[in-house]
């Protein structure tokens, strides 16, 4: 029957419509990806990665559909004359045969359509292998098996093990098709008893199929050989010794059996029967057990394991070399250091890196930016905050805490399209502190703040232009630089009198313009939203700014690189830029131990899983070849060679020349900010705490292997301590900026040594140095310390947490000082909330220690002096004998810094606060510490009395003793 025309042509209608619109998105998907990487000027990126992969698709999808297709056609052709079933009753393979056969072609053309896709889109997403080979840049270093240079593993390997996966697909998938064609048409045939019969044509054309499957596998066997030296087999990453000596060779004599079992295959076309191809298949599937699988397995069990040391020896030689180059650690000193200072070396030390060290710590005084500087519900701050380096008052460049005033969008209650897209579109102003000062109330004491920005430290950098329309919060899109009046209707920042606010129109050169109607129905369609083409507010001066967060901008102009997971911004050129790590990575270097770089970097101020993902995981090369920027204001993305010797990076500039620009076009203010990279260091400290050992033998016991330490402020377990960004002096040099980081032996406390990069450019940037503690000496280790300092000061602690307020621990800092090593942490009080007020902490002590010595005060000049100089220091160990205090003494303290604590309290909630009578009582709250810091002092070494009895009742009546917060920080 018939179908009336009208629903024979809704079918084809409909398929037509879909994939019309199919054709639409992909096309705006396209074009509006062209529009962005114009706007920010890397075209010729968009046009080198869409051009590769056009290309890998057409190549890939016709050979492969030349290969399949055309050995299904040939084996139709083959088909014999008359086959069964085609006189009599249709059996078996007839059914199937007639059901196909008069759609043959259909079938043919939608299952060729298919694999063409599904190849091309594969072939097509390795358009970095094939950039790579074509663009090969040598490293000047052989691998110490073959003698051939690094760059035939780093590139030519990975191209030729995609080739090969590709014809072995291929192969295979011709096999499979051609032998149901020839069995759907009469070349081969089911006979009883249980046999088969085929014809010649098919016989031949599947021994020419399978011998080349064979020929393969004998170039795979082949290239298994170099793929050695990515062993996981003997001791350490790379070829061991079983590798070396029984499985290279059983991969040359593989390489030949397979080559000699694909001419018995080739034979089959001249020599009928099914005898000599069973032989090679037998062949080849016997010697691949035997010499490639049991040989290895019995060299290995009977030579190597009861010899391992002396037989992997030089292996594990090859792998301590090969892994320190990989990594960049080859050049590391490692510096012998006692550690054995005393105080009175301390006070004839004239260094001033302790006085001046950094005590604000980023992560903990996050909230306290919140609550003193976001002024707005609406603004917020990363979490944490930046390190940075910036001149003082003095002229002296310090250690900074650095952060922008991002937006987080307009208020719920006023959350509409309108607000979100058209008026609450940036953030505003440049906010830092000194990191070694807080003010009489223990606050940052702010170089730059308020909007609009003011400061010594804005006047002295020249910040022109505040405004942040790029940053980590700009997560949406959003439309500037016009309106329907000409008005400015942008949110610029809150301002007194009028209207409440002032208000901005963008003038820069960023984003995507849509004034025409085209480019408005582009992203229209892009982000599904229908005001985007309605709404008069969108002008011919407009312009669409989105993909705004600084990571995801470089990322998407250099796919190719791995970022560091902590951009940060600096006042450079009179804009706020944001400065961004990159690396170039590999896990194809030979012999170097290979390693996931999330678990690498991962710590307690650091989640992987909280930031965007990498082009790689598993790595075992890493430079930080480019440092690259974007602008605040107008998003530029600008990359700057940083690492002129990397064939990594030279092979990527082949590929896009022109997208990289020399070191040379820096501004001097921007290379006063750059940094060496946090997590650069993290991964090389991660590889010294094993490759600091350079002898095999030494290597392999293993005795003096270390770990990055858990952090000890965060009382966690098993979450490593971050590095810390300090100014520091290491022995026999000039004090620098530093990145620095401890180590423990494997088992136990002590510490081991402590590691530190010169972070400055310059002279001596990116020179790693460890001082090595004696291992005959008990050295405290981080742990230590921190139970010192918990123990020592608890009941000091708990009167600054009487109420709700709670202790939270800063970064306890390292440093080498004077011959020893110095600890210094801040101690910070967090109030309770109050009254539209939400709580944020207030540093209220520093903690030091040196040896055996510890001091505590509210400022680090006193607690130095406790231990350095005349002031009151405390031996924990060995604490002076006093007189038992009168336990109405303690009492009275106890009640007075209660009251001290609820006046401050009490000035905090008045509405405004009364920082007049909140500074009285933090006086009296300090005077009353200061007298319990004595009281304690004497009580130390107290025997057991009524006293002392009714002291220890009255300390347990106040909260329990303070345990660490969490606080990681960078």
């Amino acid at each position: 029957m018939r179908l009336p025309r009208r629903p024979r042509l809704l079918i084809p209608v409909t398929i037509a419509l879909v994939a019309l619109v199919v054709l639409l998105l992909i096309f705006d998907g396209i074009y509006t990806d062209f529009l962005w990487f114009d706007s920010v000027n890397f075209s010729s990126v968009f046009s080198t990665m869409l051009l590769t992969q056009i290309l890998l698709f057409i190549v890939g999808a016709a050979l492969m559909v030349g290969i399949v297709g055309g050995n299904m056609v040939l084996a139709h052709r083959m088909r014999p004359m008359f086959g069964p079933g085609m006189f009599g009753t249709p059996q078996g393979a007839d059914r199937y045969r007639l059901a196909v056969d008069p759609h043959r072609r259909l079938v043919f053309l939608i299952g060729m359509g298919v694999l063409a896709l599904f190849t091309g889109s594969s072939i097509a997403g390795q358009w970095k292998t094939w950039l790579l080979f074509v663009n090969a840049t040598p490293f000047g270093r052989k691998d110490p098996q073959f003698k051939v240079d690094v760059s035939f593993f780093m590139f030519t390997f990975p191209f030729l093990r995609m080739v090969l996966t590709f014809l072995f697909t291929a192969v295979i998938l011709s096999i499979i098709l051609a032998a149901i064609v020839h069995y759907l048409y009469g070349g081969f045939r089911v006979q009883s008893p249980g046999g088969v019969s085929a014809s010649r044509a098919a016989r031949s054309h599947l021994s020419v199929l399978l011998g080349v499957f064979v020929l393969l596998k004998a170039a795979a066997y082949w290239l298994d050989r170099y793929e050695l030296v990515f062993s996981n087999r003997g001791f350490v990453y790379g070829a061991s010794y079983t590798d070396v000596n029984a499985v290279l060779p059983a991969k040359g004599i593989l390489a030949g059996i397979a080559l000699i079992c694909a001419l018995i295959f080739f034979a089959g076309v001249i020599r009928p029967g099914g005898m000599w191809p069973g032989v090679a298949f037998g062949l080849l599937v016997l010697s691949a057990i035997l010499i490639g699988t049991v040989y290895p397995v019995l060299v290995e069990q009977f030579q190597v394991k009861p010899n391992q040391q002396g037989k992997e020896e030089p292996y594990i030689k090859r792998n301590i070399d090969e892994t320190r180059a990989a990594y960049g650690v080859d050049k590391s000193k490692i510096i012998p250091y006692q550690a054995q200072g005393t105080p009175e070396e301390g006070q004839a030390t004239t260094d001033e890196t302790v006085s001046g060290v950094r005590l604000l710590d980023p992560v903990l005084v996050a909230k306290t930016f919140q609550q003193k500087q976001r002024i707005r519900g609406f603004y917020d701050f990363a979490d944490p905050l930046d390190v940075d380096r910036y001149k003082g008052a003095d002229g002296t460049v310090r250690d900074h805490i650095v952060a922008v005033r991002e937006l987080t969008g307009p208020p719920p209650e006023q959350d509409n399209w309108i607000n979100r897209h058209l008026v609450y579109t940036h953030g505003y102003g440049f906010v830092a502190a000194p990191g070694n000062e807080v003010d009489s109330e223990g606050l940052p004491d702010f170089d730059a703040k308020d909007m609009p920005v003011a400061g010594s430290l804005v006047t002295d950098a020249g910040l022109k232009e505040p405004r942040i329309y790029f940053g980590e919060g700009g997560s949406d899109y959003v439309i500037v630089g016009g309106s329907a009046d000409g008005a400015k209707q942008e949110l610029d920042y809150p301002a007194s009198g009028g209207t409440g606010q002032a208000n901005n129109t963008y003038t820069g050169t960023g984003g995507v313009p849509v004034g025409s109607f085209f480019n408005r129905l582009l992203y229209a369609v892009k982000y599904g939203e229908k005001n985007l083409l309605l709404s008069g507010d969108i002008n011919s001066q407009s312009r669409i700014l989105y993909d705004r967060d600084p990571a995801q901008r470089v990322a998407k102009v250099a796919p190719f690189l791995n970022l560091d997971s902590d951009p940060y911004p600096a006042v450079v050129d009179g804009r706020v830029v944001w400065i961004i790590d990159a690396y170039t990575t590999a896990n194809e270097f030979p012999y170097s131990e290979s390693k996931s770089f999330s678990d690498m970097i991962r710590d307690t101020a650091t989640d992987p899983r909280a930031i965007a993902p990498q082009p790689r995981d598993q790595i075992n090369y890493i430079r930080n070849s480019v440092k690259a920027t974007v602008d605040a204001y107008d998003g530029t993305v600008k990359l700057y060679e940083w690492d002129a010797q990397d064939p990594i990076l030279k092979s990527w500039e082949k590929a896009f020349p022109g997208i990289v620009r020399p070191q040379s076009e820096m501004s001097p203010q921007l290379k006063e900010h750059l940094r060496y990279p946090e997590d650069l260091f993290k991964v090389q400290r991660d590889v010294l705490s094993r490759y600091h050992i350079t002898d095999a033998k030494a290597f392999y016991s293993g005795q003096d292997f270390w770990n990055v330490p858990d952090d000890p402020s965060s009382g966690e377990k098993n979450i490593k301590q971050p590095p810390y960004y300090l100014s520091v002096k290491m022995p026999g040099t000039q004090s620098s900026f530093s990145l620095t980081s401890t180590f423990v032996p494997r088992q136990g406390p002590n510490l081991a040594a402590f590691m530190a990069v010169n972070a400055t450019p310059g002279s001596g940037y990116g020179e790693l140095q460890i001082l090595r503690m004696p291992a005959s000496t008990t050295i405290a280790g981080p742990g230590q310390v921190q139970n010192t300092f918990t123990n020592r000061f608890s009941g000091e602690l708990n009167v600054l947490g009487l109420g709700k307020a709670q202790i939270l621990y800063g970064n306890l800092l390292t440093l080498p000082f004077a011959g020893g090593l110095v600890y210094v942490e801040p101690v910070y009080v967090q109030t309770a909330a109050g009254a539209g007020q939400e709580p944020y902490p207030i540093l209220r002590r520093v903690l030091v220690m040196f040896g055996d010595k510890v001091g505590s005060a509210d400022t680090l000049k006193e607690a130095l002096n406790q231990v350095f100089g005349t002031g009151e220091a405390t031996n924990p160990e060995s604490p002076p004998a006093e007189t038992p205090t009168n336990v109405d003494t303690l009492a009275s303290v106890i009640t007075q810094a209660q009251k001290a604590y609820d006046d401050a309290q009490k000035a905090l909630s008045a509405n405004p606060p009364d920082w007049t009578a909140y500074g009285t009582a933090q006086a009296q709250l300090r005077d009353a510490l200061d007298q319990l810091n004595k009281i304690q002092g004497r009580e130390a070494t107290a025997t057991p009395t009524p006293t002392a009895t009714a002291t220890a009742t009255a300390t347990a009546s106040a909260p329990p003793p303070a345990s660490p917060s969490a606080s990681p920080s960078g």
